[in-house]
């Protein structure tokens, strides 16, 4: 089946490029920490953000198939400054706000924490440097992914 050129193209760039960027997380977390963590790949959060590496991937796809100047490029690439934003913006500002709810809560049940649900996820957002890296990553994958298939199955 050839993908070049289409939808589905499209798709297993920005799935791909989404993968890729959580592996590449993982990889800074085991070097940084000296330790392995599988639940890496199922987090949000950290450095890239695999939510913008795989929209930008999505996205830039569209633009190197339909051309940059097309209006799906246009709707593609408004939905992935959306999910940057709110990566960036709303769920960093919960995660910020879990993390004080944990330090209250830490204080006002020392003994028993989980006896009211536990700590409250904190690690939910990026800051924009993690969402500008996931963001390139997403497109220098989208244009790498459309380069391999050009020469693979051109060739």
């Amino acid at each position: 089946m050839n993908i070049l050129n289409t939808g589905y193209e499209a798709l297993m760039s920005g799935i791909m490029a989404a993968f890729f960027a959580q592996v590449i997380k993982f990889c800074l977390f085991t070097l940084r920490n000296r330790k392995i963590n599988f639940k890496i790949f199922t987090t949000t959060g950290g450095m890239p953000s695999s939510h913008s590496a795989g929209v930008m991937g999505l996205s830039t796809t569209v633009g190197i198939i339909a051309g940059f100047s097309s209006l799906i490029f246009a709707v593609a690439f408004g939905y992935a400054l959306i999910v940057m934003y709110d990566a960036a913006g709303l769920r960093r500002a919960a995660g910020k706000t879990a993390a004080c709810l944990n330090r209250m809560m830490d204080d006002f049940y020392k003994h028993d924490l989980q006896a009211v649900g536990g700590k409250l996820k904190e690690l939910l957002g990026h800051t924009p440097l993690e969402v500008v890296a996931g963001a390139a990553f997403g497109i220098f994958y989208a244009f790498w992914f459309h380069s391999f298939l050009l020469n693979h199955i051109l060739a």
